[in-house]
């Protein structure tokens, strides 16, 4: 079954007074194009995350946050209340002695080192293992997202393959008499020069028998057979990719094309715009297959 590579997973738990979220999305990309958001104490963590991420992702335009929000209640002990009195005693002290102008103390306090402690963004093992448990359920129910997306692709690309295939019978109902009539369209033609040329009428049989071959489409259609044919059959295959659905894509749209190029009949031509509005919907929906 065909994955699509749009993809959505979300997880969260709770850790010592914290929650931590943890989030992928995707949508279509020919390549594997990852943005991670990882918070700072688990930086160390990034290529081991972007190696399993891309092996479970292959390919796509990819999204992962990992969030961590500390209870307010626990927050108070983020700022390093006895240095942030001693910072504001001392610049008032410089202020007034200076004669500086009224500035925000504050602020210039908060932008200084060891004013938030550092114990609240230290990596924990314990918490490592909660997140990574996180991400692998996230990616679970990502991976899941993705196989319920493609499901609806499958369906709709296969509906219109065979759509396709009931143009292509379509076909015969146009085909009945048209040599005949290019054939009828010729000879009139010819009978309307009669008497002004000189005529070799075993030499213009040759060259209309030459030129209803050029018009004939049968191999055209037995080919189209076969592409659509094959086309579902890879549809169908778990092994199979989007890439490789393009390609037969591809030759399924060349046979389409030169139909309507030999076509010579408003009918045909009609039956090929159809063929041609399905194959173009087919190929928008190829890319966003995994």
């Amino acid at each position: 079954m065909i994955h699509s590579m749009t993809g959505y997973g979300k997880t969260a738990g709770e850790f010592g007074g914290k929650t931590i979220s943890v989030e992928i999305k995707s949508l279509n990309s020919k390549f594997f194009d990852l943005n991670l958001r990882l918070p700072q104490a688990y930086k160390d963590k990034e290529m081991e995350l972007r190696t399993l991420l891309q092996k479970e992702a292959e390919r796509g335009k990819m999204d992962v946050i990992i969030n961590i929000e500390t209870d307010p209640a626990q927050q108070s002990n983020l700022l390093n209340k006895d240095l942030i009195k001693t910072l504001l005693k001392d610049l008032k002290e410089i202020k007034t002695e200076l004669n500086l102008a009224d500035e925000n103390l504050l602020q210039i306090i908060m932008q200084q080192p060891q004013v938030i402690n550092d114990d609240a963004a230290e990596a924990d093992e314990k918490e490592w293992e909660l997140i990574f448990r996180l991400i692998q359920e996230s990616l679970e129910k990502f991976k899941q997202f993705r196989q319920r997306e493609g499901k609806t692709l499958h369906d709709d690309i296969a509906q219109r393959i065979n759509l396709i295939l009931q143009l292509r019978e379509k076909l015969a109902e146009h085909e009945t008499g048209r040599m005949q009539g290019v054939r009828s369209r010729l000879m009139n033609a010819l009978k309307s020069f009669e008497g002004n040329i000189d005529t070799d009428m075993n030499r213009f049989e040759q060259e209309l028998i030459y030129y209803l071959e050029k018009l004939d489409i049968t191999e055209e259609k037995v080919r189209l057979l076969t592409h659509c044919n094959y086309f579902l059959t890879m549809l169908n295959d778990s092994n199979n990719n989007g890439k490789k659905l393009g390609f037969i894509m591809q030759e399924i749209g060349r046979e389409i094309n030169t139909i309507g190029s030999k076509a010579n009949d408003a009918g045909i031509q009609r039956i090929v715009v159809e063929m041609k509005d399905e194959a173009e919907k087919i190929k928008e929906q190829l890319s966003n297959i995994l």
